[in-house]
């Protein structure tokens, strides 16, 4: 199965990124846009990164009532993105009036759920009231979300076997808490896995940001990636 590299641009502005960026086009496709630059510059910052050649994956894990959700996918699809993060604990009523607004704006949208946060343990799920293991309650919120028409789930790398064993194969699985072999930890991910590894039990893309970025040669690193995927 085929699996491509999404660069994480934790950073507030595309500017402070930009060197990477510049070395990294035409080489890697796709670009993630998450909450601290979306916050810090809004829409004209997927504009900015798209503009720059990237497929811009927008990850805002939307979560709320149902109508809110919607007309945030509305929005949302008005920019220049090919993907779109959700929270499958909004529910099915929310999933489906995403998926409908989806069809309406942009059919071509990958609307992505979101399961259970990688640097969620067992015991944080204890905390908030959730019995069971991770991947239990990761498999029963991605059936949910595939039943309500969401063509792709954000999974943890341990997550990807069950998955792949339970959800239909055109179903897309996003894989963060990736970390290269060598690489060690340090940040909030909890369940990791090398790209290899991530790539062969079935992840359709494994979402790179730190590993890369505080490389010494962030270019380098992220080529090195690419060369294992292959």
């Amino acid at each position: 199965m085929a699996c491509d590299l999404i660069l994480v641009l934790d950073a507030p502005s595309p500017r402070d990124v930009a060197p990477v960026l510049a070395r990294l086009r035409g080489q890697v496709r796709w670009a993630k846009i998450g909450l601290e630059m979306f916050t810090a510059c809004g829409p004209d910052c997927v504009r900015e990164v798209a503009g720059l050649g990237f497929d811009v994956f927008l990850d805002l894990k939307l979560h709320d009532i149902p109508n809110t959700v919607a007309r945030a996918v509305e929005a949302a699809a008005q920019l220049p993105i090919k993907m779109l993060t959700l929270h499958t604990a909004g529910g099915r009523e929310m999933m489906r009036r995403a998926v409908k607004a989806r069809e309406q704006s942009a059919p071509h949208l990958l609307l992505l759920g979101v399961t259970v946060l990688t640097s969620l343990a067992e015991n944080d799920l204890r905390d908030i009231g959730v019995g069971g293991n991770p991947e239990a309650q990761v498999v029963r919120l991605a059936r949910l979300a595939v039943d309500c028409g969401l063509g792709g789930l954000v999974c943890s790398p341990l997550e990807l076997k069950p998955l792949r064993a339970q959800l239909p194969p055109a179903v897309k699985l996003v894989t963060p808490g990736i970390r290269p072999a060598g690489v060690g930890g340090g940040d909030d991910q909890a369940r990791v896995m090398t790209p290899a590894e991530a790539a062969c039990a079935g992840a359709n893309f494994i979402v790179v940001g730190r590993p890369i970025f505080k490389a010494t040669d962030p270019a380098a690193a992220a080529q090195a990636i690419l060369a294992e995927l292959k």
